[in-house]
């Protein structure tokens, strides 16, 4: 058994229940989502290990959801594209923009597990190799949470790492202070936007001559940055 949560993305009410019921016996948690517009919103609040994501949908297709979610949302879940096409023009595209693999419909549900299953393996294989990344001057420890900079060990809070490290991720793309509560805080948070920046100052703080890595865009957020 395992706890990983999968959303399955399909207007077809069918083939979600058929997806669901082989990956509940198998242990997945799974969530559903008739559209990419329902989707993006389940991607936002329930935080899945992996989306299965019909291409051709209403509202809001697999491609634009993809892209919607890498570009914007700056997520990197794993996602398995299922499309009635067969084409290699959208298969190229669905991997162009992301996705890890790409199945034709009708497809046997005991290879859609067999592909999860190695996705999700070589996502496992890639974390362990980098337990400790680096950002500038600063070294980041994944798994002990901490950060080095210049030989010395700082502490930060939970909240504190979580943000540090969520900007130094997405180094150069500028987050509104909205956005930094759903991602550290959760949407479900209801205190003032001020805390991002008591936090923020706190960081800066602590990183001394390297607060300025966390730079503020004026009107806009803050943005991770290291100087070229």
């Amino acid at each position: 058994m395992n706890s990983l949560k999968v959303l399955i993305v399909d207007d077809e009410d069918q083939m979600r229940e058929l997806i669901k019921t082989f990956l509940n016996r198998e242990g997945y948690t799974c969530l559903e989502a008739k559209d990419g517009m329902e989707a993006l919103n389940l991607v936002k609040h329930e935080h899945p290990d992996m989306l299965i994501v019909d291409v051709m949908m209403p509202y809001l297709d697999g491609f634009s959801l993809v892209k919607e979610m890498r570009n914007y949302f700056h997520l990197d879940i794993p996602v398995i594209f299922l499309t009635a096409k067969g084409d290699d023009e959208d298969k190229v595209k669905g991997l162009k923009l992301g996705g890890d693999d790409y199945m034709v419909k009708p497809f046997n549900p005991a290879e859609l597990l067999a592909r999860m299953e190695v996705i999700f393996r070589r996502t496992r294989q890639h974390e362990n190799k980098n337990q400790v990344v680096t950002y500038g001057p600063l070294q980041i420890d994944l798994q002990g949470r901490v950060v080095t900079v210049e030989g010395r060990k700082l502490a930060f809070t939970q909240k504190e790492f979580d943000l540090l490290l969520f900007l130094a991720k997405n180094k150069g793309t500028v987050f509104s202070r909205r956005q930094l509560l759903d991602h550290i805080w959760g949407p479900a948070y209801e205190g003032s936007e001020r805390t991002v920046d008591t936090h923020i100052k706190t960081i800066r703080l602590k990183l001394k001559e390297h607060g300025h890595l966390i730079e503020t865009v004026w009107g806009l957020g803050y943005k991770f940055e290291v100087p070229k």
